[in-house]
């Protein structure tokens, strides 16, 4: 049984680190990886720094989503949608 409990365990672990993979890769792919890092400032903050400045605030996803879609105090990025959506919720995951 408790083989049984650990082998879910990871399979839910191995789940929630291929989306984030998914993500990550989504984010290079649109660009956001140019100016951004994960962990490390580059031209921008730090997805880190930006769900830090961001935590516990309910009206987080939908502003940044409409920040990114309009270009509003960023530039215009590639991903639109649904790929945009998952982005910026690994960005606020960190």
């Amino acid at each position: 049984m408790k083989s049984i409990v650990i082998a879910a365990v990871a399979a839910v672990a191995m789940g929630a680190a291929g989306a984030a993979n998914a993500q990550e890769a989504a984010a290079k792919s649109a660009g956001c990886m140019t100016c951004h890092d994960v962990s490390a400032k580059k031209m921008g903050p730090s997805f880190k720094e930006v769900a830090a400045k961001y935590k516990g605030k309910a009206d987080a996803p939908a502003m940044l989503e409409a920040k990114l879609a309009g270009a509003k105090g960023h530039p215009e990025v590639k991903a639109k949608g649904d790929e945009l959506k998952g982005i910026v919720k690994w960005v606020l995951a960190q």
